[in-house]
């Protein structure tokens, strides 16, 4: 994983920067509407009335929520643009090496060559514009919404905190067995498409449908795992919320705090979704990326320069 971030900040590094940047600037607007939130149900359960309040508060987490979504634009088209000229560079590189006369290695396999431009090179561009800005975005959102949590009330806090570590625990676990399966059905496909290419079709039917019986297998075996763990993941925050509303209704009702901060915390819960669905999914990402670059690296007309 670390030779692949390393050849990602080599490319684009400067680019990362800019992105990472914005990313921070996002992370720390995700809790403001929540204060926003706690302070607008606490005005109208107080039995205060202060309609030039509650209009003020209004203006300004709607100011908050159009400036957080504007970095956002900005941070997505950055990183789209740079996903697609990496994209770009791989397939050059890809190319140019295996035509290079000078490359001991160039034995040029077309089938291969083919499915590394046009699939694994876009997968691995893609990930390389959000590699560094979209987990710091999400991780200090994570910060940022358990902290305001946490200081609002503790308890409902170390609720928010409990529900990610068995997360992690459960994909850290089922994401080794699904990059066996991608790492198998990538090398299959290798195989299938350079035997259709290398040699006569009617010669070969039977052992290409023999790869692709293969590939099916191991999509299947990919399916019950991504699915099982989904289903895990869904149960943890379905419990986390129960959990806050059974505690955070205890402690209203023993006057132990306030309707607004049950409100914000239950709504900060629900901001927690997101992105800790996404730093999971991330991860499985990056892990499926180090798989597929260690393929695109072992590919014979690469040859060591590539490297």
């Amino acid at each position: 994983m670390l030779a692949l971030y390393r050849e990602i900040w080599r490319v684009s590094g400067k680019r990362q920067i800019f992105l990472v940047l914005l990313s921070v600037a996002i992370a720390v607007l995700a809790v403001v509407p929540l204060r926003f939130q706690q302070d607008i149900v606490n005005l109208l359960t107080d039995g205060s009335y202060e309609p030039k309040r509650l209009y003020l508060l209004c203006a300004g987490m709607m100011g908050v929520i159009i400036l957080s979504l504007s970095l956002k634009w900005i941070m997505g088209y950055r990183s789209q643009i740079l996903g697609e000229d990496v994209i770009r560079y791989i397939r050059r590189l890809l190319l140019t090496s295996a035509r290079d006369p000078e490359n001991a290695n160039a034995a040029l396999q077309t089938g291969t060559l083919s499915t590394a431009i046009t699939s694994e090179a876009e997968e691995l561009g893609k990930f390389t514009g959000g590699a560094f800005a979209q987990p710091v975005m999400q991780i200090g959102t994570l910060i940022s919404v358990v902290g305001f949590v946490a200081s609002a009330q503790p308890g409902l806090g170390v609720v928010a905190f409990s529900m990610i570590a068995p997360q992690v625990a459960i994909v850290l676990f089922t994401q080794r067995k699904v990059n066996e399966m991608l790492a198998m059905r990538v090398r299959l496909l290798r195989r299938a498409t350079d035997t259709i290419t290398a040699n006569d079709i009617e010669d070969t039917t039977n052992r290409v449908l023999q790869d692709f019986d293969e590939i099916y297998g191991a999509r299947q075996s990919m399916f019950k795992w991504k699915l099982s763990t989904k289903f895990l993941l869904s149960a943890i925050n379905g419990a986390g919320t129960v959990l806050v509303f059974f505690l955070g209704g205890s402690l209203v009702l023993q006057g132990k705090t306030d309707v607004g901060t049950v409100v914000a915390a239950t709504l900060g819960l629900t901001r927690l979704h997101g992105p800790t669905a996404f730093l999971l999914s991330f991860y499985r990402e990056v892990s499926a990326n180090r798989v597929k670059f260690d393929l695109l690296l072992d590919l014979e007309f690469m040859g060591p320069h590539a490297k």
